[in-house]
């Protein structure tokens, strides 16, 4: 455990990026028909979930996916302690409704014990292939004037990649009208992004019209609803090779402010 993620109480003092500044509205799972698995999640996702799954893609001319796993990508990321979303009421006043919903026994309960030392949001996917990146002196200097800062998660999102996969959205801080998020992006030359999820569920099967429903019910309940409150004093890269990080380690910290 490092203290990456420290939780504290939500500052009434800090102000967050909201959804007219990001990409969540846009990028929502159209849930007005039923969800089905999309080619992208039965790619990379359905072969480490479901393996026997007649539905998964084990591999497809042009991707380096062979039953969900692929060469070490290296990425930046924002690491979140699965404690300390397990000590947020709200967090598992919502875990809990999804364990009651209609379609819990199509979600692989059994991934999050795999999974729960390594959550994250990644901030700048594929530094690197194969090998880790090499940190500039520029990119680690840019990340020392960067003050730590607060981020909020919130839930419960769904989107229109890797339809299959149920996320936490996260909401940075905003300093001086900047997205301090962004200001990370920007340290590796990044270009602005305004989508950052924590990744934590995964579905096993297509949803019926009820089924997605209920969960379409849960979202919009659930939105913007505050799960847990981080401030982030460093980041992370890591290196993993399936999209689920269930082989990930961290292979460089990058400490904020420092």
């Amino acid at each position: 455990m490092t203290d990456a993620a420290l939780t504290h109480p939500a500052s009434v003092a800090t102000a967050f990026c909201e959804d007219g500044e990001l990409g969540y509205r846009r990028s929502l799972t159209d849930l007005t028909t039923p969800l089905t698995l999309d080619e992208s999640y039965r790619l990379a996702h359905l072969p480490l979930v479901a393996p026997d799954h007649p539905g998964i893609i084990a591999r497809r001319e042009g991707k380096f996916y062979e039953m969900g796993r692929h060469p070490t990508v290296y990425s930046l990321v924002l690491p979140v302690e699965d404690a300390a979303l397990r000590a947020s009421p709200a967090f598992l006043a919502l875990e809990a409704e999804l364990k009651a919903a209609a379609f819990a026994g199509k979600i692989a309960w059994d991934i999050l014990p795999r999974r729960e030392d390594r959550l994250h949001a990644t901030v700048c996917g594929s530094l690197s292939l194969a090998e880790p990146p090499v940190m500039t002196t520029e990119t680690r200097e840019a990340l020392r004037k960067i003050e730590p800062f607060t981020v909020e998660l919130r839930g419960l999102f769904s989107g229109n990649v890797n339809r299959g996969r149920l996320y936490l959205p996260i909401y940075p801080e905003k300093r001086d009208s900047r997205n301090t998020l962004q200001e990370v992006q920007a340290a590796f030359g990044r270009t602005p992004g305004d989508l950052w999820l924590v990744g934590l569920y995964n579905l096993t099967y297509d949803l019926d019209a009820a089924e997605t429903a209920a969960l379409a019910d849960i979202i919009a309940r659930w939105w913007n609803r505050p799960l847990l409150s981080l401030t982030v004093t460093e980041l992370q890269v890591m290196g993993a090779s399936d999209d689920l990080v269930l082989d990930a380690h961290v292979e460089t910290l990058l400490p904020l402010g420092a």
